[in-house]
């Protein structure tokens, strides 16, 4: 079982990749919030396998070093469409179809946002398997000292704090998936 959750939490690496490169031309079949449905299922299929194989007697270890390697590149490259479409997501208010007055306001209030969320899921994965989480708290209190002038606006500072829960959530997921399939 460890293999196939080792399996689904490779294919999150393709599945997250290509929308870091839709400037190079390349193009993405599936829309963004399929995507992302894809990921976080991917993601919790490959948890699920990997607690229940964790049960089972290995019959080959997977090497640690390709785990951590695996889990981060995942969390990396998987949280970006996640957080996206939790961003679509909350731009409408309660009644499906009705969109926020905000959604029309047109560019992101935070520049960045896509280099600075690789950034930083591939920083709180890395502190994670570095068993520092402390590091967790120094990656938060960087990136709030950086984005702090800007988080006067109120829509700045909302997409802020929702895109760094889900973001940190994401690499949190990826490190425990990969910290059951490899130990």
């Amino acid at each position: 079982m460890n293999w196939i959750a080792w399996v689904l939490l490779i294919l999150v690496i393709p599945l997250g990749a290509p929308r870091y490169f839709a400037d190079s031309g390349l193009r993405w079949p599936l829309k963004q919030s399929t995507t992302s449905y894809l990921l976080v299922s991917v993601l919790a299929l490959a948890g699920i396998a990997a607690a229940i194989g964790s049960h089972l007697p290995a019959a080959a270890s997977i090497p640690h070093e390709l785990v951590i390697v695996a889990s981060v590149a995942a969390a990396t490259l998987g949280g970006g469409p996640v957080t996206e479409t939790v961003f679509r997501l909350a731009a409408f208010k309660g009644k499906l179809g009705a969109p926020n007055a905000s959604e029309d306001e047109g560019p992101s209030p935070l520049r960045g946002g896509m280099w600075i969320g690789l950034l930083e899921r591939a920083a709180i994965a890395s502190t994670l398997w570095a068993s520092w989480p402390e590091g967790l708290a120094v990656v938060l209190a960087v990136k709030g000292l950086g984005r702090f002038s800007e988080l006067k606006q109120h829509a700045a500072a909302e997409q802020f704090i929702l895109g760094t829960f889900v973001s940190v959530l994401w690499a949190c997921a990826a490190v425990g998936v990969g910290r059951v399939i490899g130990f």
